[in-house]
């Protein structure tokens, strides 16, 4: 039967948290005296958290896609009732930069008790085959979980996915909006030893890159939220975009005539950047660019008529199904 080793000297089968049948894993004990030490090792083992400042890790870097993390707040608020967080696997790849490219993921059943910690492997197995068939280019590229940093539960899963890829990235989600906002943290893990002894386990913080284009930004910071009113309509999301893009337009005249009056350390990469975006422009006229904008807006505008014409007929034809069955 395979095991699981919690540290060096304790070898741990692994079972199932809920069917015996099928594979998971699980920390514990053969015998009183190892569980003892099991459970120092589970939840009264050293977690060592650091801030992106440590130069053992400056070349590491990690950049995550908005879709992981839309699907780990879905994940989470479709969690179990007696679940406090969700864990999951990052797929992804290495760029030749040495950057950690996030772009997908999936949630792996677990369960945590105050001594032991439980994972669905023969789940992660299958989901992680599946995934493979569609797009073979993502493995492995770490874990992650939702809360606000790391927990000795946290050591034990590293463990785990460091047998399934070397360094992996665990990502943190904070769900809880506990500084009033999602915090989103990547951190990697380096085992402190004296000799053959394990003292703790530092996980390190990196630079995490968010990158998303504009539409993704506004669902983004929505998420972001405590609490919103409501969802912005297609005209209102239209409209922050025009705020935000006008707000740039206006940073970048600032800095052309500030670098143009001497104000400014001219930069030859932001001017190459300026240029190509202005290159880039299709050569319009005001009046045909406000014609195209105009005709634009009357289509959306129809699409918000005609769905709001279907909503309320589907409301009528139910009122009216329910008065006819009423006896």
């Amino acid at each position: 039967m395979p095991v699981v080793s919690g540290n060096n000297s304790l070898d741990c089968p692994i079972r199932d948290f809920q069917n015996p049948s099928s594979t998971s894993l699980l920390f514990e004990s053969r015998s009183e005296e190892k569980k003892k030490k099991i459970r120092m090792a589970a939840s009264d083992r050293t977690v060592l958290q650091f801030g992106p400042s440590s130069a053992a890790t400056s070349n590491i870097t990690a950049k995550v896609h908005p879709l992981v993390i839309f699907n780990i707040c879905d994940c989470y608020v479709r969690r179990p009732d007696q679940a406090e967080r969700v864990i999951g696997t990052l797929l992804g790849s290495v760029l030749p930069d040495g950057t950690v490219d996030i772009r997908n993921s999936y949630v792996v059943p677990h369960n945590e008790f105050s001594d032991q910690v439980a994972l669905d492997i023969e789940y992660h197995h299958t989901m992680l085959k599946s995934h493979l068939k569609v797009n073979p280019q993502e493995v492995i590229v770490g874990w992650f979980s939702t809360g606000l940093g790391v927990t000795g539960g946290s050591a034990l899963i590293h463990e785990f996915y460091c047998r399934e890829v070397p360094n992996p990235v665990h990502l943190t989600v904070d769900t809880g909006f506990r500084n009033g906002e999602g915090t989103v943290k990547a951190y990697v893990s380096v085992n402190l030893s004296l000799g053959d002894r394990q003292l703790a386990a530092q996980f390190q913080e990196i630079p995490l890159d968010l990158r998303m284009i504009e539409a993704e930004r506004v669902g983004f910071d929505i998420l972001k939220s405590t609490s919103v009113d409501k969802l912005p309509s297609d005209l209102e999301g239209m409209e922050v975009l025009m705020e935000r893009l006008l707000t740039l337009i206006n940073d970048i005249y600032k800095y052309v005539d500030d670098t143009v009056e001497g104000r400014a350390v001219p930069d030859n990469s932001v001017g190459r950047i300026l240029s190509e975006a202005v290159a880039s422009l299709p050569k319009l006229s005001p009046p045909a660019f406000d014609r195209l904008v105009n005709d634009s807006l009357q289509d959306q505008l129809l699409l918000l008529y005609l769905s709001s014409i279907t909503r309320t007929q589907l409301s009528l034809a139910e009122k009216l199904n329910t008065a006819a069955q009423m006896p």
